[in-house]
């Protein structure tokens, strides 16, 4: 009992840390604890993608005046991995302090209507509402957006890079999302998508229970605004943010601490994946969610 107790102290004090916390990096142990898959990134890769984020902010003219999170997506097709840092606005010469990272998947060339996902600094704004997954199944027997209610981060239309034929720009919808548990969550860490930014659904639901995104939803809620697509569970910190932040870090190797998954079939109409017998069928009114 004695050994028990001072558990059960620290997760109590955990459960309320976001109402006394003195600065964004607290996040970091619940990090380790709510997202199951994590890179072991080590302090000189993390400073790397500080100064890349850095760099970012600056070419694209953004101004960070508060504190707040912040996701930086490395879309090099040796590395696949988003990184979470939380930007200190108060301090001079703070570096961003790295929270966390996941194996993620971006645009993937060589196939039809399929983008190379865009680098930039990307918004997470009210002009373009988030939505939920409906959980429902594709041809292929994919769940293209993850289990249902995963939440689905949308920065709106963007220009992006044909990944087919003679390649030029067309625009797409820039999404953030889980994928499919079954089929596809084991193979981030490779460029998989039609352009949108995959990642891990534990990492979504973080992202989402905590609303490090949701600096302007938070905004709308003090003025009394209801928004459907925040959960009632939620525990939104202080510090939220609205950017996702995609660079290419160029490597020309695949770094240790971001291993490659493993290889993933292709899949093809004539050789369907039909969803496992005891997963729920969606009722025949729903309609397919795409695999972006």
């Amino acid at each position: 009992m004695k050994k028990i107790l001072p558990v059960i102290v620290l997760l109590l004090a955990l459960s309320f840390v976001p109402s006394y916390a003195e600065d964004g990096k607290y996040l970091a142990i619940a990090f380790q604890s709510q997202v199951d898959r994590k890179l072991n990134v080590p302090q000189e890769a993390q400073a790397r993608y500080a100064q890349l984020l850095e760099a970012a902010l600056k070419n694209a003219g953004t101004q960070i005046a508060a504190s707040q999170y912040i996701l930086v997506l490395d879309r090099n097709p040796n590395v696949q991995a988003i990184f979470l840092y939380w930007l200190d606005a108060q301090a001079a010469f703070n570096r961003p302090y790295f929270i966390g990272a996941s194996p993620a998947s971006s645009g993937m060339r060589g196939e039809y209507d399929h983008f190379i996902t865009p680098t930039g600094v990307f918004d997470h704004s009210l002009d373009n509402k988030d939505f939920r997954a409906e959980g429902t199944y594709n041809g292929f027997g994919i769940r293209g957006y993850g289990r249902r209610g995963m939440r689905v981060f949308d920065f709106g239309w963007v220009m992006a890079e044909r990944a087919w034929g003679r390649g030029g720009q067309s625009p797409m919808r820039l999404l953030m999302h889980a994928t499919d548990p079954d089929r596809l969550e084991k193979h981030l860490g490779k460029t998989n998508s039609k352009g949108c930014v995959r990642i891990p659904a534990t990492l979504d639901n973080f992202i989402d229970r905590y609303g490090l995104l949701d600096a302007e939803y938070e905004q709308a809620l003090a003025g009394e605004k209801k928004l459907w697509v925040l959960r009632p569970d939620r525990i939104p910190t202080q510090w939220s943010g609205r950017y996702l932040v995609i660079v290419d870090s160029g490597s020309l190797s695949r770094p240790e601490w971001s291993p490659a998954p493993i290889p993933l079939l292709k899949l093809k109409p004539s050789l369907k994946l039909t969803p496992a017998a005891s997963a729920p069928q969606p009722a025949a009114s729903m309609q397919a969610e795409p695999d972006c």
